[in-house]
């Protein structure tokens, strides 16, 4: 029988005989170490430093749809506001809405604030956002109207949060 300091040995054996042949077999950097390169190394290229200017401000819009928007409105201009609407009916108003206008294109009173034709119309589906009512054009709109909580179902909060 044989014992096991012959094959503690013998793998010992193999096991050198294994990293000779890799260290022959590896490439090494010694020989490529000495040479002289044909073309210098140039030094990476430095940013410059001054300033562009924005791309969007210096160019032609890319299609006739944004040349429309761009241009001035061809419609009259308003030149003074509509009269104010007074309620001379029910109790006063408890409802602020000195900060919204009335969105429909075709109303007098659109993009005037504080001017008394809005009153608010209560919560649409047990919503939390309330409805607005123009009295001059009896049409109705939400008060989230062109903010990013329009059309949203998600509370206020989460929005908030992960726009955060």
């Amino acid at each position: 029988m044989v014992s096991d300091l012959v094959f503690y040995q013998l793998a010992l054996v193999v096991l050198v005989r294994f990293f000779v042949m890799l260290h022959v077999v590896w490439p090494s950097e010694c020989g490529t170490r000495w040479h002289m390169r044909a073309t210098p190394i140039s030094p990476p290229h430095q940013r410059s430093r001054a300033s562009k200017p924005f791309a969007g401000l210096t160019h032609k819009p890319p299609c006739a749809a944004c040349e429309q928007a761009l241009q001035a409105p061809t419609g009259p201009s308003p030149a003074a506001p509509p009269p104010r609407i007074t309620s001379t009916r029910g109790r006063k108003r408890q409802v602020d809405t000195s900060h919204h206008c009335c969105p429909h294109p075709d109303c007098a009173y659109r993009g005037w604030v504080g001017l008394g034709n809005l009153r608010a119309n209560g919560h649409p589906s047990g919503g939390q956002w309330r409805q607005r009512l123009c009295v001059a054009c009896r049409r109705y709109f939400l008060e989230t109207l062109g903010t990013l909580f329009h059309g949203k179902r998600a509370p206020v909060e989460l929005i908030v949060r992960v726009v955060a």
